[in-house]
């Protein structure tokens, strides 16, 4: 049995008429701002978070090791789909995942997040950054390869960490508020900076590649950090390192997703980088955003996640204020404005997709 096999001894794969419906779908035509019967739904952190059901599988296992074991992964991601009918699935992993699998000691702590034992903050630390090949996550394609047999015609979303917010937890060791460490390379070692977020962006590549080829029909790039840079940082100093990554794989034809939270000074440069839709936090109304970004790109977002906690008579108007912002775009993708937080009510989120899909419906 090869690495990539299912139990069986043969990696499933979706049929082509699967295939073909999944490119039909309200979440691709949006992608790709084309006419949709009701806005797409689907929610960052969907994949657990707040569903007791994620609690009972997850129930002592580590979350690298579960990223790591692809039947776990496949019910985890599934989920979602089953409870609230979401137009998309999210894979489920983390973005350490190729740090780890190229032996980058770190580990996720509950209630910290990442943990980096050796952070790299001279050019000597370069060398803890070896190249990831296909074989070091063949779990992901193993994974992708059960999803995309049981998701039928509903897309699934493949993702990864963006070089600069990879690089600062590298840098800093782990969560930072002032990202000290990293910007001090930044300003004081261009030249360092820049090479390590060359090495991150070919790691980062490597890893949406493989979950495209198993069959992800769009990707997201989280540079959940990018928001503390202003914005002639982030272009002289991020944006080369995360276009990289979007031309990597632009030859697959697939959309691409770029995100970060705190950009709404960087909307406009986030989508220069390559991306064919831009995530929005909660910050910008999606009008405004559409104004920075400019024509050409579908947006993503944007309700605070917050609101959830709210009366249902609150969300409702909190969610029509997104979709009457977002009336006038060519094409957009009803998310929150951050990730699903793990005490909101999961009844709440499938309410919300009913909702939107009810409310948009063409």
């Amino acid at each position: 049995m090869s690495a990539n096999a299912g139990p069986s001894g043969h990696q499933p794969t979706a049929t082509t008429a699967q295939r073909d419906a999944v490119q039909d779908s309200a979440f691709l035509k949006a992608c790709r701002r084309e006419p949709v019967p009701h806005t797409p739904v689907w929610f960052m952190r969907q994949a657990g978070r707040s569903l007791p059901e994620y609690r009972k599988v997850r129930e002592g296992i580590p979350m690298l090791e579960s990223c790591m074991r692809p039947e776990l992964v496949t019910e985890i991601t599934l989920q979602p789909v089953r409870r609230h009918n979401v137009d998309a699935a999210i894979y489920f992993s983390d973005i350490v995942v190729p740090l780890k699998a190229i032996g980058i000691a770190l580990d996720i702590k509950p209630g910290v997040g990442p943990v980096v034992e050796n952070p790299i903050r001279t050019r000597a630390d370069l060398a803890q950054l070896r190249d990831l090949t296909p074989e070091d996550v063949h779990y992901v394609t193993e994974a992708i390869g059960l999803l995309t047999a049981e998701l039928g015609e509903t897309p699934l979303i493949g993702f990864a960490g963006a070089p600069f917010t990879l690089a600062s937890y590298l840098v800093e060791g782990g969560p930072s508020r002032t990202y000290e460490n990293a910007k001090a390379i930044m300003y004081g070692d261009p030249q360092l900076w820049a090479d390590l977020l060359d090495r991150l962006a070919e790691i980062t590549s490597t890893f949406l590649k493989v979950q495209i080829e198993a069959g992800a029909s769009a990707v997201q790039l989280f540079d959940s950090w990018a928001g503390a840079l202003a914005p002639a940082d982030y272009r002289r100093s991020v944006m080369p390192a995360s276009a990289k990554v979007f031309e990597a794989v632009a030859s697959y034809g697939v959309p691409r997703i770029h995100f970060g939270v705190g950009t709404g000074e960087l909307l406009g440069l986030m989508g220069e980088a390559g991306a064919d839709v831009v995530g929005v936090d909660w910050r910008v109304p999606l009008d405004e955003a559409a104004r920075r970004v400019g024509p050409g790109k579908a947006l993503q977002g944007n309700l605070d996640p917050t609101v959830l906690f709210a009366t249902r008579e609150a969300v409702e108007t909190k969610t029509r204020e997104v979709l009457d912002a977002a009336a006038g775009l060519e094409g957009h993708i009803f998310n929150l404005g951050h990730g699903v937080m793990p005490s909101t009510d999961p009844d709440a989120l499938t309410r919300l997709v009913d909702y939107v899909h009810t409310r948009s419906a063409r």
